[in-house]
């Protein structure tokens, strides 16, 4: 019996949460009787790339070629693998993909996985785009054989929606790689140039409007006034990056909130941090925040998408109103006092066990090969 292949499809490989969510799948899959290929339109950063390849996964990149011939090429390629799987990580390669791939001969089975919650009534798009975004979401979630939310909040929003079976299951991280940099924290805190006596806030996240830094950047000032000895670091690449830089000159405040731009095995930073901070308006279930808890690091973050799942104010991190700078910046500083940070930091540690990726990695081996056995069938 030949291997059953598996074609995973992501819009780009790059440092964003929902493609750390698949290599740290893919890198734990188990390899016996499986052929894993991953195509992407583009690839960024070479890093994600390299993990894959090193793990002994194929890698397509269309990277070379103009977005509609990219498109083109997706089609085509798939088609030359002839996947027994074909799993798409977003909806645009997936609107492209379905009909195509329904139309041939020994078709695919067709698995959507769902990172993000679309929220029209909160998310700033014009009202034409939103409409759009969320047809297309419901024309691919009406042809998916298998529909998976990464959280019950993605499970319940709009990007679901049309769904015909609708399974839920929350990704993970590798918790050893994570405890594995928390015990090297002082030496990555001395790369970064970290004093000794700092308070290290840290957060990773791209610079686009759903990540909000302007509102951290305002939060941070409050911080600051209060707290002297707190350093934001901020990593992460994106549109937005050089205006939240201006911002920070503006206010005087580029010495005690540093924009690092991106930043190579940015969990590692994660792990070295006193606290993970986010200010999103909206999120799926960020990676970054499952790196922070497996690291034993509290998370200070926006009351937003999946991130409730995950966080626990009092326990292991604190949840503030989205969209108030006030807020956040009240929580942070409550996270910061020192019997509330050692408390935060033990309810951290206690949910390490929660986010680790191994189980994910069976689970979708398992569903793989039920979908499979049941379409040969």
């Amino acid at each position: 019996m030949r291997d059953l292949r598996v074609c995973e499809v992501v819009r780009t490989l790059d440092a964003g949460g929902v493609e750390v969510l698949l290599v740290e799948r893919l890198r734990r899959a188990p390899r016996v009787n499986k052929d894993y290929t991953v195509v992407c339109l583009h690839a960024s950063t070479g890093e994600l790339v390299e993990q894959l390849r090193t793990s002994g996964i194929t890698v397509v990149d269309l990277s070379a070629n103009a977005l509609p011939l990219a498109y083109a090429r997706l089609v085509g390629t798939v088609h030359r693998l002839a996947p027994d799987v074909l799993n798409a990580h977003s909806p645009t390669p997936a609107a492209v993909l379905w009909p195509f791939a329904r139309m041939t001969r020994r078709r695919p089975v067709l698995v959507s996985t769902v990172h993000y919650c679309r929220r029209p009534a909160t998310v700033r798009l014009g009202r034409l785009t939103a409409a759009v975004n969320t047809l297309l979401d419901y024309l691919v979630r009406r042809l998916d054989d298998r529909t998976v939310a990464v959280s019950s909040q993605v499970a319940c929003s709009p990007s679901v929606r049309g769904a015909r079976h609708l399974l839920t299951r929350v990704h993970g991280v590798d918790v050893i790689e994570q405890r594995s940099w928390a015990m090297r924290a002082g030496t990555v805190r001395r790369q970064f140039d970290v004093p000794e006596e700092a308070f290290l806030v840290v957060c990773v996240a791209n610079f686009r409007p759903e990540k909000n830094h302007a509102l951290l950047v305002r939060a941070a000032a409050e911080v600051l006034l209060a707290r002297p000895d707190a350093l934001f670091l901020l990593a992460g690449d994106g549109p937005l990056r050089e205006g939240i830089v201006r911002e920070t000159e503006r206010l005087g405040l580029e010495s005690r909130v540093r924009v690092l731009g991106p930043v190579r095995q940015a969990r590692r930073l994660v792990a070295a941090a006193d606290l993970l901070v986010l200010s999103s308006y909206y999120e799926g279930l960020p990676v970054v925040v499952m790196e922070a808890l497996a690291a034993g690091v509290p998370v200070v973050s926006t009351e937003v998408g999946g991130i409730p799942e995950l966080v626990s104010s009092g326990w292991n991190g604190i949840l503030t109103e989205p969209e108030s700078a006030e807020a956040l910046a009240a929580g942070i500083l409550k996270a910061m006092e020192p019997a509330m940070h050692r408390r935060l930091r033990s309810g951290a540690a206690a949910s390490s066990e929660g986010v680790e990726m191994a189980g994910t990695a069976e689970w979708f081996e398992h569903l793989y090969e039920e979908l499979a056995g049941a379409r040969r069938a």
